[in-house]
């Protein structure tokens, strides 16, 4: 679990931007090396790599992604409608023998499968979409010639795809950051835990649903998904409570929040008084609140953001014949622009309160940040950032 909080705060760190430093051409030529370092042979490099072009699209999509861009509850409500959730317990109940089986081998809930499953493809429909779905190598090539945060990372996916290539004489088809198939697992990931699901002989999480959820099923467990461990719990936090507390560098037995007054919603129980979780609250004291336990840090281990960990956790909820949350979020609090979230962090910053990347992304290291601000200015230090936070912090700053 520290490995995976570890790497969690990393990404969250790094800056944001594409930064290429040669042209397109040259990092063709360069990268071979580097390929053929790591197994790939010259023939497949040069017939797959030779006379490609950059995908336009892809340094607009770096930069505006949405789990980065969008208010958490626009985001869930967005991708968590009644709709989704219909045609999950749909294509659910028409797969039923096999997501009972892949929950049963590898020990990960099948709803948290299928919520996945939901939120990346919409049950696998957009997989015929050519403008969505296109060979990746071309587009890993982009990612990695615009050096984004994660350069390493999009260097060995675009080496793990050549090395599909390699593998199964095509090249795969995915979406534009180099995902693929029904559940969206990156190239490097297929290849570590590429499972053939349906025993055919290949691995094809494009074409064979019972591949592509043996395959996220087992790299959720290498991720250190616990089965029969919920992802959390919304939760009551009473006045007055220290929302320093509410960090996820330290997992902390329920009984630690509860002899502090935090109760679950709607009269319910705490299950396991011993249950190591964190309190997190996306949108401060006055929206909902919760417990997490180390399932939900899984999930943000298979994308990082808290937008789509949230959102597969409460479409699991949901696809189960859960309701919405009992607490509503703040929806007419002015949140800043990205000119002013990247001052927020530089001001952070400047007081010696942040030690990140000043790039807009305002994840938990920024709101810890803020929090450490607000309580000493005796606010109540939730690590909402506002668009009064602006205001305050570059006014502090100065």
């Amino acid at each position: 679990m520290l490995r995976l909080l570890a790497l969690i705060f990393a990404l969250l760190t790094l800056p944001a931007f594409a930064q290429p430093v040669e042209s397109f051409d040259s990092f063709i030529a360069n990268f071979r090396a580097k390929a053929l370092a790591a197994g790939v042979s010259g023939a497949v490099y040069d017939a797959a790599m030779g006379g490609l072009t950059p995908d336009p699209r892809v340094p607009d999509l770096v930069t505006t992604q949405p789990e980065f861009t969008t208010p958490i509850w626009d985001y869930i409500e967005g991708r968590v409608t009644s709709g989704r959730v219909e045609r999950g317990k749909a294509a659910i109940g028409r797969n039923s023998t096999l997501f009972a089986s892949v929950g049963q081998t590898y020990g990960v809930d099948p709803y948290v499968l299928g919520a996945i499953w939901g939120m990346e493809t919409d049950y696998g429909a957009v997989l015929g979409n050519d403008s969505l779905i296109r060979p990746i190598v071309r587009s890993l090539a982009t990612l990695v010639h615009q050096r984004r945060t994660r350069l390493v990372e999009d260097e060995a996916d675009l080496i793990a795809a050549l090395l599909l290539v390699q593998r199964d004489g095509q090249s795969p088809i995915g979406s534009w950051a180099g995902a693929i198939g029904h559940l969206q697992v990156n190239p490097s990931n297929v290849l570590a835990h590429g499972t053939d699901g349906d025993g055919d002989g290949r691995v094809d999480l494009h074409n064979s649903l019972a591949d592509a959820l043996a395959t996220s099923a087992k790299f959720l467990r290498a991720l250190g998904y616990q089965p029969g461990l919920d992802w959390g719990m919304e939760v009551v936090v009473p006045e007055g409570f220290d929302y320093l507390l509410a960090t996820r560098t330290e997992m902390r037995p329920i009984s630690f929040f509860a002899e502090r007054g935090i109760a679950r919603v709607a009269g319910r129980s705490f299950a396991d008084a011993n249950l190591p979780v964190f309190l997190y609250v996306p949108a401060g004291k006055d929206g909902p609140k919760f417990l997490m336990t180390q399932n939900y840090l899984v999930l943000k281990g298979y994308n990082f953001s808290d937008s789509y960990a949230m959102s597969v956790a409460h479409m699991t909820d949901r696809l189960k014949g859960g309701g919405g949350f009992v607490d509503d979020w703040p929806r007419k609090t002015a949140l800043p622009n990205l000119a002013q979230r990247k001052a927020i962090q530089q001001a952070l910053l400047t007081l010696g309160l942040y030690q990140g990347a000043v790039d807009g992304r305002l994840g938990p290291i920024s709101q810890e940040a803020y929090a450490r601000f607000q309580a000493a200015r005796g606010e109540v230090a939730d690590g909402f950032i506002t668009g009064a936070s602006h205001d305050a912090l570059v006014a502090a700053s100065r």
